[in-house]
């Protein structure tokens, strides 16, 4: 991936991304990479290696490899000036609220919120005390905008995600660590497709045809947030 950026921008900026070794999180890494921060990284698996990047390999959705990324952190750099939680997704099956089981409601709320939240928590601290730091939360569109035949549990996590986002915002921003959250519309990654594969089984016709329905909601969702924010002026 090939990124125009200051290479000094981020200069001795010590930068943790969850999620950060395909899709989104990887173009991030890149990102800050490419503006010259250190960079520490985890997934389950054992992708290739970044260079550049320091990699944990770690299960985030449980409280024990939050607790392993984060140790590594603080030893291998010292600390963390920049959190970006990009870590999220969904493996849950379409067919409504009803198909989803306690497993499917427990995995989505432990990737796409408590992940965040355990690495938060480990990690603010050392901003808190240095008296700076940035916190970014990517929550989803979906968290406003939910499909209900196939994205009800994700949805409710990212909502949850966007609320504990702001809350924390209020009590860590006198501290001097700001907290924002940035919710995105629809990517085309890896974890794009699969969804789009489960959105066909679910109710058939084609890819290209699960493709449409999703990005028919985000046009019209676009549509309403603009009028939404003014008539809010």
């Amino acid at each position: 991936m090939n990124i125009k950026a200051d290479p000094t921008e981020f200069a001795g900026k010590r930068v943790l991304v969850s999620g950060g070794t395909k899709g989104l999180g990887r173009a991030t890494v890149d990102r800050f990479l490419a503006g010259g921060a250190r960079v520490i990284t985890a997934a389950r698996g054992t992708p290739q290696p970044i260079d550049g990047v320091e990699f944990v390999q770690a299960d985030l959705t449980t409280a024990e490899g939050g607790a392993a990324l984060a140790k590594a952190a603080l030893e291998r750099m010292g600390g963390i000036d920049i959190l970006a939680h990009v870590i999220g997704g969904s493996a849950s099956p379409g067919g409504g609220f009803l198909a989803l089981t306690e497993d499917h409601w427990l995995a989505e709320l432990n990737l796409n919120l408590l992940a965040t939240v355990r690495l938060d928590r480990l990690l603010a601290p050392q901003m808190m005390e240095r008296g700076a730091g940035a916190i970014v939360h990517v929550t989803s569109i979906q968290s406003i905008l939910p499909l209900p035949e196939s994205t009800t549990g994700y949805a409710a996590a990212k909502a949850a995600l966007r609320t504990y986002s702001k809350s924390i915002s209020k009590e860590l921003g006198p501290k001097g660590v700001r907290v924002n959250a940035v919710s995105p519309g629809w990517i085309m990654t890896e974890s794009s497709v699969d969804f789009l594969k489960r959105l066909q089984a679910a109710n058939g016709g084609t890819i290209e045809e699960a493709r449409q329905v999703v990005e028919l909601c985000g046009k019209l969702g676009d549509d309403g947030l603009k009028k939404a924010a003014y008539r809010g002026g």
